[in-house]
């Protein structure tokens, strides 16, 4: 499986790769550090952009103008994809933690995964860097956090092999998987009034951004630092070369259950540290920052939910 061949390191001189936001103005290329280029296109996000005319159109399209990147409003790469995959136990240091954990409860252990296991949830969980995650009424108590690494789908995908699977992303973006954990845990305790969907569709529950960076800035095996930082706390610290799946192996594997369509969004797993294994869930005034190398920083705060408002999936 490969996205690139060659090792390659982020520079803005190089043509081929693309930096693209989503943002209150319309698509922006980041052409230099801190200055977003308006684009002259017919979509409005990335979303749209992928769902149409395609990635290459952001390439070819003229500079309506130059902003500022601290003086516009960035919003989710992709705002509403049509699905989210959210693949689990992708890193041996996270398995390694739930195996522990679920020892201690004297419950079978678990072992790592020959094939991806993935959850399919709402695209309506979508929120985007710099807005709230909002704890939902229903199930506020136990909600945590997961940095991961997310891949946004550019082609239709349909039963494709891993040799074929780099062809059809678009770019990597990074997301926070946020969980109801008591949600989750109540579904993998069998209880049928819960389901591990549910506990991750609540509204806000996947911050994605701040921008799509496109697949020639990256190397595979897939090597980038991904930190997940709570109050200036690390809580997260791994390296994606860690994969259990790589990146095309996810596209490939997922493709043969559902076709993986043009903004769809796979969330490719997270490191040992969520806040379920230290007892340490989100509270409303945390600040939460997803950083991830050649990519950026996601920052959300965490608020409650508006009174009357249940947030729910």
């Amino acid at each position: 499986m490969t996205l690139k061949q060659e090792n390659v390191l982020f520079s803005t001189t190089r043509e081929s790769v693309m930096r693209l936001y989503s943002t209150a103005l319309g698509i922006a290329r980041e052409e230099s550090p801190g200055e977003l280029s308006l684009l002259d296109l017919p979509s409005t996000d990335l979303g749209a952009l992928l769902r149409g005319p395609g990635i290459e159109a952001a390439r070819a399209a003229a500079v309506v103008r130059r902003v500022a990147l601290d003086e516009v409003r960035v919003h989710a790469p992709v705002p509403r994809p049509g699905k989210i995959l959210i693949v689990g136990l992708n890193y041996p240091s996270h398995a390694e933690e739930a195996r522990e954990m679920f020892a201690a409860m004297g419950r079978p252990g678990i072992t790592l995964p020959t094939e991806p296991n993935f959850q399919v949830v709402a695209g309506s969980a979508v929120t985007g860097p710099g807005d709230d995650i909002r704890l939902p009424t229903v199930a506020a108590g136990q909600v945590d956090y997961e940095g991961e690494v997310a891949a946004v789908i550019g082609r239709p995908a349909r039963a494709v092999g891993t040799t074929d699977a780099a062809g059809h992303l678009a770019g990597l973006t990074i997301a926070n998987d946020v969980s109801a954990r008591d949600i989750q845990q109540r579904a993998m305790s069998g209880d049928p009034t819960a389901s591990i969907g549910v506990a991750k569709s609540f509204d806000t529950f996947k911050p994605l951004g701040p921008c799509l960076v496109t697949p020639d800035e990256f190397a595979e095996p897939l090597d980038l630092r991904l930190r997940t930082v709570v109050n200036g706390e690390v809580r997260q610290d791994d390296r994606t070369s860690g994969f259990i799946h790589g990146v095309a192996e996810l596209i490939s594997c997922l493709s043969h259950y559902q076709t993986l369509e043009p903004g769809d969004v796979i969330l490719t797993g997270t490191p040992r540290g969520a806040g379920v294994f230290s007892g340490r869930h989100l509270r409303p005034g945390d600040v939460v920052e997803v950083e991830v190398e050649h990519i950026g920083t996601l920052r959300n705060r965490v608020a409650a939910a508006p009174e009357g408002n249940s947030a729910g999936a």
